[in-house]
This record gives C-alpha cells, sequence and structure tokens, in this order.
C-alpha cells in the first residue's frame, strides 16, 4: 500500500490530511497500486501572476491558482475563494475533495479548486472587479463548461461569478452561460443555488436524526462562520426547532444560552459588511472558545483543519456537521470516534453546493429553468440517496460516515479511470 510523502510542491496541512484519508480509504478498497498512484496526484496544476490596477494608480501583483485533481468522470467542478490563507498545498486538498464529492452525489463531474491569495475586504469593488476579471482571463484557456465549470467559495459570491462569466464570454465573443455557477439568476443561475449548502447540509442532519431517533427540537447548534454557507445553516436548524446558542466568524463570536435571534443576526450582520461582532442580541465570546461550547451540534462553516488533535478533547457536542471542506483532521477524527462523537462529513453533508450547481449547468445547457421548488425536491432526493448509501455501507463494513463516503466516492473515480484504461 502506497503511504509516500506529500509531494514537495503541495506539501500543507490540509494536503497531508487529504492523502492520509485517501491512502486510508485504498487500504479499506484494497485498491489497485496503480490506481491509488493516479489519484494521489492532481492531473493539472496552475499558478498564475494577477496584475491587478489598484485605486490609487499603482499595480499590485496576487498569486492565483486552480488545480485540477481529475477529469475521468465529466468536466472539473470546483470553487474560487478568495482568502489570505489560500496556497497551492490547500487549493490541491479541496481539488481532490471534490472529486470524491462529486462522486458519491452521482454527478458526472471531476474535481477543481482555485483561489488567490488575497484579503478581498481590504479591496474596493473596483479593485475586486480588476482583479476577478485578470485572474479570469489567465486561465481561460483551462476553464469552459465542458472542461471546468468554477464557482463561488469563501470570499466570492455570485457578483464575483457574474464578472467571470462576462470576462469569459467577452474572450470567447459570445456569451457563455455554462462556464460558471452560481451566478445571478438573470445571467443564468438557478433558484435555490445560495441556499443549496446550507440546507442541504441540514436535510442531511434531518434525515441522520431520524435514523438515530433524536428530535432536532430543542437541540443547541453552535455555528462557526457566519457567510452564505453558515448563515443559511442556522437559519435552517432554527426552523427545525434548534437554538442557535452561539455563531463566530473572522471578526468574532457571540453567545446567547436561550438562542440568538437568527433574522436579527443576519440583519446585523448585513449593516456591518458581514461581521457578526458588536450583535446586542449576545454576549461576547472569545473565538478560541467558540468550539468548546456546549452543545448537540457544531457546525464548522468556514476554514478547514479547524478541528485537530490539539483540540478535538474539548469539544463538547454530541454531532458535528461539517459544512466547511476538510475542517476535521485526521488526528481529530479518531479522538472525536473514541469520544462517541458522530460526525457527518464534509462530501456528504455540503455537497448540496455542488449538486445544485449541476442543476444549474444542466439547465444553462438547455435553456430551460426550473422553479425553487423543484430544484430543492430534486436536491431532497439526491442528498437523501447519498446518505441512504453512505449509511448502508457505514453499517455493512463497520467503518464511520467518513470512511464510508470516501469509499464510494473514491471506488467509483478509480473505476472510472480503471475502466477508461491509461494512455497510452
Amino acid at each position: 500500500m502506497i503511504e509516500a510523502p506529500a509531494p514537495a510542491e503541495y506539501d500543507s496541512p490540509l494536503y497531508r490530511a487529504a492523502l492520509a484519508q485517501l491512502d486510508e480509504t485504498a487500504r479499506l478498497l484494497n485498491l489497485d497500486p496503480g490506481l491509488h498512484q493516479r489519484l494521489r496526484h492532481p492531473k493539472r496544476t496552475l499558478i498564475v501572476s494577477v496584475p491587478t490596477a489598484m485605486d490609487d494608480g499603482t499595480t499590485r501583483v496576487f498569486t492565483g491558482y486552480r488545480v485540477q485533481h481529475n477529469l475521468t468522470l465529466g468536466p472539473c467542478k470546483g470553487g474560487v475563494r478568495y482568502h489570505d490563507d489560500v496556497s497551492l498545498g490547500e487549493v490541491a486538498a479541496l481539488a481532490m475533495w471534490m472529486s470524491w464529492k462529486c462522486a458519491l452525489m452521482g454527478l458526472p463531474y471531476g474535481g477543481a479548486k482555485g483561489g488567490v491569495t488575497v484579503r478581498p475586504w481590504e479591496l474596493s469593488r473596483n479593485e475586486l472587479e480588476n482583479m476577478t476579471r485578470r485572474y479570469t482571463s489567465e486561465i481561460a484557456p483551462f476553464i469552459g463548461p465542458e472542461m471546468d465549470i468554477p464557482a463561488p467559495d469563501m470570499g466570492t459570491d455570485e457578483q464575483v461569478m457574474a464578472w467571470m462569466m462576462d470576462t469569459y464570454s467577452i474572450l470567447r465573443g459570445y456569451t457563455v452561460h455554462g462556464v460558471v455557477t452560481s451566478k445571478p439568476i438573470l445571467l443564468g443561475g438557478s433558484l435555490f443555488r445560495r441556499e443549496a449548502t446550507g440546507k442541504g447540509a441540514v436535510h442531511i442532519f434531518e434525515r441522520a436524526c431520524k435514523v438515530w431517533r433524536r428530535d432536532p427540537a430543542g437541540m443547541r447548534a453552535v455555528v462557526q462562520g457566519f457567510g452564505n454557507v453558515g448563515s443559511v445553516a442556522a437559519e435552517a436548524l432554527a426552523a427545525l426547532g434548534a437554538k442557535v446558542v452561539a455563531v463566530g466568524d473572522r471578526t468574532g463570536a457571540v453567545r446567547n444560552e436561550r438562542g440568538l435571534g437568527i433574522p436579527a443576526l443576519l440583519a446585523h450582520a448585513r449593516e456591518n459588511g458581514g461581521a457578526v461582532s458588536g450583535f446586542p442580541g449576545g454576549e461576547p465570546l472569545p473565538l478560541e472558545e467558540l468550539l468548546a461550547q456546549p452543545c448537540e451540534v457544531l457546525v464548522p462553516a468556514a476554514l478547514g483543519n479547524v478541528i485537530h488533535a490539539g483540540n478535538a478533547e474539548r469539544l463538547a457536542c454530541k454531532v458535528v456537521l461539517e459544512c466547511a471542506n476538510g475542517p476535521t483532521s485526521p488526528g481529530a477524527d479518531a479522538i472525536l470516534a473514541g469520544r462517541g462523537i458522530e460526525v457527518l462529513p464534509d462530501i456528504l453533508a455540503n455537497a448540496g453546493g455542488v449538486t445544485v450547481s449541476y442543476f444549474e449547468w444542466v439547465q444553462d445547457t438547455e435553456h430551460y429553468f426550473w422553479e425553487a421548488d423543484e430544484v430543492e425536491a430534486r436536491l431532497r432526493k439526491v442528498m437523501a440517496r447519498a446518505f441512504d448509501a453512505v449509511k448502508s455501507l457505514s453499517e455493512e463494513k463497520r467503518v464511520s460516515m467518513r470512511h464510508a463516503s470516501l469509499m464510494l466516492g473514491v471506488s467509483r473515480v478509480a473505476e472510472g479511470k480503471r475502466l477508461r484504461g491509461l494512455y497510452p
């Protein structure tokens, strides 16, 4: 069994975590060593300079990335994130996880991820647009509806996708709706896409609660990250009757044991640049204490590797609902399992976003668009099917939900590679 170090160019905590998961999954599957080796390496990696005209007349050069892990089952799919922590290793890990996620959900996609190392909150709207358009032009030869379809991630939104679509379309000489997903509705976006990741995760949680015979009403929830995903998940949990007792983002955290008023918190965040700090409906909470707050369900919905061997013993939850990508390290997984804490893993729980992105891509291809309730009904069906398959394999093989999710995703990509063969 191959258990080599991460290639030096990709080496990072997140990529090492992704490789550790793959290597353990390959062992559980008794995967052919040749296929295992191929899955450990991204198919294509792009590093670009992104020179950007700033408002003061100067030029700044940012570094951008696009990693395509595989195209075995179809074109690549994956988000674009703007954050100062973006690195090649992080993007490569996220691209690998996208491969398993798409395969697990039965989508005809491979995995990709992109990003720019930048603090987007420090840029003006004009500077953000300039940077986005230049980044898009640099990666344009490697993206397209049949090749690689970006979407938003941390630090990006539907406006960024509109700029990307417009830039790509200008370069092609005609409008190409399907080059990105999560666009504005007017430009070929899908209804229910914005809510899909957060609500999809809560659909998984709701289905798990039925299996566990637990009632989510009255459960306490803690949400780390209050962007598009975390805020929607908080709303959906509150709609089930759960009490969201603490929320945090990069600006700070707030707590209220009686439950935070989510509509009021959303309004506060909108009025304060997305920040939850200073919310009058809760008391301030040190960020380092957020994950350790007593609750039934903990929702990491921000960065990766936030639950690790150094803090896993301090978690005071019953369930971790992974809305972020790679929020739990392999070392922490073992600790949580030993403590009896259930983990609903990222490639299953947060797959609602890419699933509705697939629906959007289909609608763009057909030039025919669905109503929001139809999109949500289709999403529920796909999420339920994936959960049931994971749960069944977990019980059959007596492995965790994460191991079962990875076994299904990895085995499908590996089988696709086996069937297609190795060229030449």
